[in-house]
C-alpha cells in the first residue's frame, strides 16, 4: 500500500507523509525548536546523526509501516513557505471488528499559538477515518498535558476515562486521559 496517496490540504497547511526532498525543511524545522517550555514539550534535540541518509531511512520505515497497516506517520507542512511544522501519528491498536487506532501529534514549539495543531490534527482525522479506515481514535494524554487536552477537545474528542498505571514513561507508571472520536 502507497500511503503517499493520503493527502490533506487545508486553506495553509499540507498534512502528508514525509518525502526523501523533505529533508532540508525537516533539519531547519528541528534545528530551530526553541528550549523546553515545560516536560512535555521536547525542546531541542541532538541532530548530530541525523544526517540525510539516515533520514531516507526514516521515510522509508514510515512507508514500511504504513504498507503493514502497524503505523501512518503524516507531516506538517505549511504551504506559504513549505515550513515543517509538526507531525501527526496514527497506530493501529486492532482491526477486525474494532478499526482501532491511537493518535500522536507534535508542533514544533517555535510555531505554538498560531492554530496548525487544531488544524492539522483535523486534517489527519479526516484521512483517519476516510482513508485508513479507522472507526475509532484515541488520544492518550498524560493527565497534566493542558495543551493536549484542549487541543483533543477542540478537534471534536470526548473525553472517556482516566486509565491508571497506564503508559511507562518519565521514569514511571503514568495515568493517561483518554480522548476518543469514532468515524461518523
Amino acid at each position: 500500500m502507497s500511503v503517499f496517496k493520503y493527502i490533506e490540504t487545508t486553506k495553509r497547511l499540507e498534512v502528508r507523509p514525509l518525502r526523501e526532498d523533505d529533508y532540508a525543511q525537516w533539519l531547519r524545522a528541528y534545528s530551530q525548536r526553541l528550549p523546553s517550555r515545560h516536560r512535555h514539550d521536547e525542546g531541542p534535540i541532538d541532530l548530530s546523526d541525523c544526517h540525510e541518509a539516515w533520514f531516507v531511512q526514516v521515510v522509508h520505515k514510515h512507508q514500511e509501516l504504513a504498507a503493514e497497516d502497524k503505523a501512518y506517520v503524516f507531516d506538517i507542512f505549511r504551504h506559504e513557505d513549505g515550513a515543517h511544522l509538526g507531525m501527526v501519528d496514527f497506530s493501529t491498536l486492532a482491526r477486525d471488528d474494532f478499526a482501532w487506532g491511537r493518535i500522536g501529534y507534535t508542533i514544533h514549539n517555535q510555531h505554538w499559538g498560531a492554530g496548525y495543531g487544531r488544524e492539522a490534527v483535523q486534517s489527519a482525522l479526516t484521512i483517519a477515518f476516510r482513508d485508513l479506515n479507522y472507526h475509532r481514535i484515541e488520544a492518550h494524554i498524560n493527565v497534566d498535558n493542558m495543551a493536549s487536552i484542549h487541543l483533543a477537545e477542540r478537534v471534536g474528542m470526548t473525553f472517556e476515562c482516566i486509565r491508571k498505571g497506564f503508559i511507562y514513561e518519565f521514569g514511571e507508571w503514568t495515568d493517561n486521559l483518554i480522548y476518543y472520536r469514532n468515524a461518523e
